[in-house]
């Protein structure tokens, strides 16, 4: 009996032997097999398989990887089955490669093969019927899935259009020879994700008009028209039209055959399946990042920039360009956004490889503006990087940005610049991708050095400006009343922000007459200052005034004291600690300022506003509510932040803090986080804010607060890499240290400015601060502090191979644990001890100190200690030739680091075990564990010039070329001969 074999390429890559999946490998060897499967039985040359897999810009080492990853398919082809007529066969052939296998075989020739059966003359109904019915069985799921890359996306553009052709065809015949109402499922369920495919309407309204339910056939007739409308401004096709008036006569002629979509690839079908990932999450590498906001409801106008942008995008072949929408004079609530955010959504299909999305803030008040480092850090992290190996330093860090942008057609939106400077880093460097840009300046400097087309947008036309209340409120609602919405358009000034205000106002009211909205803009004499000054908006405040006095008082006290946040956005406990109520009520009024369109929902719980609405909230509260309410409310808004920020710092680092807090103010009421991965979590999500307050404070009139939350910041910010922000909040907290005379806060500034000098390697500047610091603690008395500096210092000489000194700083690091009665801290010293003078030679002295790191450890209930305590362990008994302790305790380390995730830890000591394994002759065994170091370091991301993963591919038996060539990066991997200490 032959055994059957399958390779499937409608959906997953996978490879099947009696219906059992073989393991085929990462990705990449999956794209290999792909590129090779598509072109079953004919030869593929190796150049266009490179290209195929990497791209039209290969790295080095592709040729190689391609070699291996050709080895490993050939491997698995000869283990499909014994007889020559079922096995798959890998050959070589002049310059190529010729996968043999039969068309039944791969289910992509499979599915053609069927196809073209059914379209041949001379068939039956039922058997064309029969035919299709068994090639769309075929699909199970996205074509190619988990495939990244241009080729892959236009493949499966190209099978997706034969899929709606099948798939109409099929409906046809199905309906013709069956039952229709079988068809109208699956009809429906294609249509939701190619919306403007006219042939899939057609098919879908003639199945309802067979099946006896002509109004749902009509209803979908009217819902392709509006779609096509507002997405293509164009009309149905004539096929379209027939069909729905041949159903309004009350009779149907037979459909031509198989008709193909005539709707535009580019505006009908999807160029790549939408991969949105969980907020909460970072996408794995592969995905594709779909960042665009929502659209806004109701778009109307701009006909000619929308038809620029076109010719724009058309233009955009061999040289990346950036699109910067401006208003003629900076105008606030002119609708940049809005238009970017349309054409965005309307072009995506252009750009399969995703599409980044950051608002950049660039005319927010109270300082808040995001800098070009902080927007760099989120698309890394949108494109799947891990934190761990993101390079130092904003240059380095946008290189790698633009290397994981180098073959892919992406489109990056740039919301709400400042100034050129805020968005070059930014820019991509590949032909391919496009930077759409909005800012209220006119940047004539990207023009004149990037070659930028700039794009001014104006106010709305008075005919545009009517056609956007129209969509809002309705035809009949805008021409009953024409006066009014004259009057209306003109004192709105053909501003969109003021416009979709009346008509959110109009709508939520649907009795009041549109006259009524026009006498209160009439009466209107205040006016809200643009925020770049001098602007025609004189019609916004009056327009805000309204949602705002229909506010409930609590609510509309909600609303002001909003204005002294520090933004960009907030979370609901914050929100609370502001206005000093239960969170179970700020829930409601939030709601209610929601509904009124005063603020904006995030997701994940987070409330924002639009810049004017801040600024119209910072004038009321200055106006309406004292000094001492405002200071009150402040002072709890950044006691809610200074003491969660605390806990979460103290649930990463449990030590006792060198300055306890003073009480929080009633009211503030700091979150409770239950473990580190809440505090992580927490920091997260508010980091900006955090940044932002520490700015802020001193001219809010708490100047303390500012260098306890840069310190509170400083564990997060490390372990994640923000030296550069480290080094900016603690700049800032040092200055105001200083200018109120305040030792204790000078001495944490010191303590965090030596922490990122020394993670920048620079080592003079950080010592210099570290023994500031260390002279700042020892006069204020803080046994605490002045053990963090002598760990500090203690790592850094240790990293140098200063090891004299380094354990000179341990020892004295421990006396200060000691004298502060911090037993996790006695644990890290005595662990740094041990493992200095293990380098010193003096294992069995180092064997004395790890053993009491470790009870310490297990009695205070730190596992990250631990799993450290146990790799220093292992090293111990490794040099003391004690290798069967050596391993049990590297077994230990792995286990520890793998339940805290320490993975780049975990990936060190398991090369220390096969070391170990290797030299008791256990060569199996020692390889298994160095090929799972492998894979750890891969998933990880390390370049092959990484230390650690340059270690392992010096292995024998180890194939470099097995795993994914990623861009390298600049941070150091530990030496797998050095297992650290647990870091301070």
């Amino acid at each position: 009996m032959d055994i059957v074999v399958e390779l499937r390429l409608l959906g997953p890559v996978e490879l099947s032997v009696d219906g059992r999946t073989v393991e085929v490998g990462p990705p990449q060897r999956r794209a290999v097999l792909a590129a090779l499967a598509v072109d079953a039985g004919r030869p593929v040359a190796t150049d266009v398989l490179i290209k195929r897999v990497w791209g039209a810009e290969p790295p080095d080492g592709a040729r190689r990887a391609l070699h291996a990853h050709i080895a490993r398919i050939r491997r698995l082809c000869e283990e499909t089955g014994d007889s020559g007529h079922t096995r798959l066969r890998l050959v070589r052939r002049s310059g190529g490669y010729l996968l043999e296998a039969r068309p039944d075989q791969v289910d992509i020739h499979l599915f053609r093969q069927s196809v073209g059966r059914a379209r041949e003359t001379g068939r039956t109904d039922e058997a064309r019927t029969t035919l299709l019915r068994e090639a769309l069985g075929l699909w199970h799921g996205e074509p190619l899935a988990g495939l990244g890359g241009q080729w892959a996306a236009q493949v499966r553009e190209a099978w997706r259009r034969q899929r709606v052709d099948a798939v109409v065809g099929w409906a046809h015949m199905e309906s013709r020879v069956g039952d229709p109402v079988a068809v109208i499922g699956p009809l429906t369920e294609l249509l939701g994700e190619y919306p403007l495919v006219e042939p899939l309407t057609e098919a879908l309204m003639r199945a309802l008009h067979a099946a006896g339910r002509g109004a749902e056939a009509l209803d979908c007739y009217a819902v392709v028209r509006q779609r096509l409308a507002e997405e293509l401004g164009a009309d149905p096709g004539t096929e379209l039209q027939k069909t729905h008036q041949e159903i309004l006569r009350g009779g149907l002629s037979e459909p031509t055959a198989w008709p193909a979509p005539r709707t535009p690839l580019r505006t009908a079908l999807p160029t790549s399946a939408p991969v949105r990932p969980s907020p909460a999450t970072t996408p794995r590498p592969g995905e594709v990042p779909v960042q665009l906001p929502m659209g806004v409801r109701g778009f109307s106008g701009r006909d000619e920039e929308l038809a620029r942008l076109e010719e724009i995008l058309t233009s955009v072949t061999e040289q990346p360009s950036a699109v910067v929408i401006s208003a003629v004079s900076g105008t606030a609530g002119v609708g940049k956004t809005a238009l970017a955010v349309h054409w965005a959504r309307r072009a995506q299909q252009a750009f399969p490889d995703g599409q980044l999305y950051v608002n950049l803030h660039g005319f927010a008040p109270g300082g808040s503006v995001m800098s070009p480092a902080e927007a760099v850090r989120g698309f890394l992290d949108a494109l799947g990087v891990p934190p761990a190996r993101i390079p130092i330093g904003l240059e380095a860090q946008a290189g790698l940005y633009r290397s994981l942008l180098a073959g892919r057609r992406m489109l990056v939106v740039l919301d709400n610049a400042r100034d050129a400077e805020q968005v070059r880093p930014l820019l991509p460097g590949s032909p391919g991708c496009l930077a759409l840009i909005t800012s209220r300046k006119s940047l004539t400097g990207l023009a004149a050095a990037e070659g930028a087309h700039l794009l001014t947008i104006g106010l709305l036309a008075p005919g545009e400006a009517r056609e956007l209340l129209i969509r809002r409120l309705g035809a009949d609602r805008v021409s009953a009343d024409p006066d009014a919405v004259r009057e209306i358009v003109g004192r709105c000034a053909g501003l969109p922000l003021a416009l979709a205000i009346v008509a959110a106002r109009a709508a939520a009211q649907p009795e009041l007459p549109l006259a009524a909205l026009a006498e209160e803009l009439r009466r209107a004499d205040g006016r809200l200052d643009a925020l770049d000054g001098g602007e025609a908006t004189s019609q916004v405040r009056a327009v805000f005034s309204w949602s705002y006095h229909a506010l409930s008082p609590e609510a509309g006290r909600l609303f002001r004291l909003l204005g002294l946040h520090l933004g960009p956005d907030a979370a609901l406990p914050a929100i609370a600690a502001l206005a000093g109520v239960a969170a179970p009520r700020a829930r409601v009024l939030l709601a209610e300022l929601v509904r009124g369109h005063l603020l904006t929902e995030h997701p994940l719980g987070r409330y924002g506003f639009h810049d004017l609405l801040r600024a119209y909230a910072a004038e009321l509260v200055a106006a309406h509510d004292s000094d001492d309410t405002r200071r009150a409310a402040s002072h709890r808004m950044f006691d809610h932040y200074l003491h969660t920020a605390h806990r979460a710092d103290a649930l990463l680092t449990p030590r006792p803090n060198p300055t306890p807090l003073p009480p929080a103010e009633p009211g503030a009421a700091p979150e409770e986080l239950a473990d580190h991965r809440q505090a992580q979590a927490w920091f997260s999500a508010e980091a900006p804010v955090l940044v932002a307050a520490v700015e802020q404070a001193p001219a809010a009139g708490f100047p303390v607060h500012t260098w306890r939350l840069a310190s509170a910041l400083t564990t997060y910010l490390d372990r994640h890499g923000y030296w550069r922000a480290l080094t900016v909040v603690h700049t800032k907290a040092l200055d105001t240290a200083r200018h109120q005379g305040d030792q204790a806060g000078q001495a944490e500034a010191h303590r965090g400015l030596g922490l990122a000098q020394d993670r920048l390697e620079r080592p003079a500047e950080a010592r210099a601060h570290y023994l500031r610091a260390l002279d700042l603690f020892g006069e204020v008395g803080s046994h605490a502090g002045q053990a963090r500096i002598h760990q500090h210092l203690s790592r850094m000489y240790d990293a140098q191979s200063r090891h004299q000194q380094a354990l000179g700083h341990a020892h004295d690091s421990l006396a200060h644990h000691r004298a502060a009665d911090d037993r996790a801290g006695q644990s890290a010293a005595l662990n740094h001890i041990g493992w200095i003078l293990a380098q010193l030679g003096d294992h069995h002295q180092a064997l004395t100190h790890c053993r009491q790191a470790l009870a310490l450890a297990e009695e205070t209930g730190d596992l990250n200690g631990q799993a450290h305590i146990q790799d220093s362990l292992g090293y111990i008994h490794h040099h003391l030739g004690q290798h069967t302790e050596a391993v049990d305790r590297y077994r230990q380390a792995l286990d520890l680091f793998h339940q805290t995730g320490a993975r780049h830890s975990e990936a060190a000591g398991l090369v220390c075990l096969g070391d170990i394994l290797h030299t008791i002759a256990r060569p199996h065994a020692a390889r298994t564990a160095w090929t799972q170091a492998l894979t750890i370091t891969t998933e990880l991301g390390l370049p092959d010039t990484d230390p650690l993963r340059a270690r392992l591919l010096r292995q024998p038996g180890l194939a470099p070329t097995d795993v994914t060539t990623r861009p390298p990066v600049s941070e150091p991997a530990r030496s797998p001969q050095q297992p650290r200490p647990a870091p301070a």
